[in-house]
């Protein structure tokens, strides 16, 4: 099979693989688009890896291990790969473990899907896990002031929908160039709002406590964690209040010591937080189904695997905004559909 090795640079290498094989408690994949993550540059070139970065994989059940009983080979499912380990999704087959692995409905395409697994995991463990607020099948009853930073990423985007089905409000959304898609995310009945971080540090500072209307902020999501970011927050959040952070090699220095803070890595969905994402991943199917869980926008890359390099570096760049970069595996050069 084809598979795109990605290292430093970034730079992308398309070789000839096996195809894998599942362990007991694991599905191959055939992957009909993978999608990609600003981790897949980074990992590279903080770690000097090579390896298949992807982990968002949608497609068709090709086999599974004989510990598996939810799927069988043909279904239509999105799953997330664990990080840093063989059988990424950047390749005609992948491997995920069953628990990460959800069925995808009729009405949801394979790009669509595969923009959600990494981000949207990401966005359910730091809201629910770290910051502890109520999950969706035990909504909140009272005003809960949420402050999400980043709103138009892929996390923030998935944070705003999973914490409008838990009716957390007022949020107030840190947003830029995508607050229009924000726009779309938020209930401004409830008391939600959007500050435009491109006024100014002072100025979003300023805009979040006017926002607040008098409230305390005692919760955050900063889904950027970097360019002052966790700084603005710091001055608007309650002395004792609660931020969790994505990155998890940031300098967090500046957040004064009695906020509590913590670090949301999906990467422990397949660890010490593995029932919680089983729940969530087929609770998602559930949302996409139901029509209130609505997948990333998309940019489907030319050239599928041949197209993850460019990709990865506009993601470098920083010039994805309210977007996410999928690849058509069937239109790598090379691969028969």
């Amino acid at each position: 099979m084809k598979e795109a090795i990605v290292s430093a640079g970034p730079k992308v290498k398309i070789i000839d693989s096996e195809i894998p094989r599942p362990n007991d408690d694991q599905v191959v994949i055939k992957v009909v688009v993978s999608g990609s993550n600003p981790k897949d540059w980074k990992g590279p070139e903080w770690l000097g890896s090579e390896l298949n970065q992807g982990d968002d994989i949608a497609g068709t059940i090709a086999s599974v291990g004989q510990n598996v009983t939810e799927f069988k080979v043909g279904d239509r499912v999105a799953a997330f790969h664990e990080m840093r380990t063989p059988g990424g999704s950047y390749a005609e087959y992948a491997v995920a473990w069953a628990h990460t692995t959800f069925h995808i409905p009729q009405k949801t395409t394979y790009e669509e899907a595969a923009a959600i697994p990494l981000a949207a995991m990401t966005a359910a463990i730091g809201l629910y896990v770290r910051l502890g607020l109520p999950e969706p099948w035990k909504p909140g009853e009272k005003d809960i002031p949420l402050l999400i930073y980043g709103g138009s990423s892929a996390v923030g985007a998935y944070t705003i929908q999973f914490a409008q089905r838990s009716q957390i409000h007022p949020q107030i959304v840190v947003a830029g160039g995508g607050a229009s898609y924000v726009e779309q995310l938020i209930d401004r009945s409830k008391g939600d709002t959007i500050v435009d971080y491109r006024q100014g540090d002072e100025a979003t500072v300023q805009g979040i406590k006017d926002a607040l209307k008098g409230r305390t902020l005692e919760y955050a999501y900063d889904a950027v964690s970097e360019k002052g970011s966790f700084e603005n927050i710091s001055k608007a959040l309650a002395p004792n209040g609660h931020i969790t952070l994505v990155l998890s090699r940031g300098d967090y220095s500046a957040i004064p010591s009695t906020i509590h803070k913590t670090t949301t890595m999906v990467g422990s969905s397949h660890g010490e937080d593995k029932d919680f994402a089983f729940t969530l991943f087929r609770y998602i199917g559930k949302g996409l189904q139901d029509g209130w869980f609505k997948p990333q926008p998309h940019e489907v890359q030319k050239g599928g695997l041949e197209g993850v390099q460019g990709a990865l570096q506009k993601l470098k760049d920083g010039k994805a905004s309210a977007i996410k970069y999928v690849f058509r595996i069937a239109d790598t050069p090379g691969v028969q559909a």
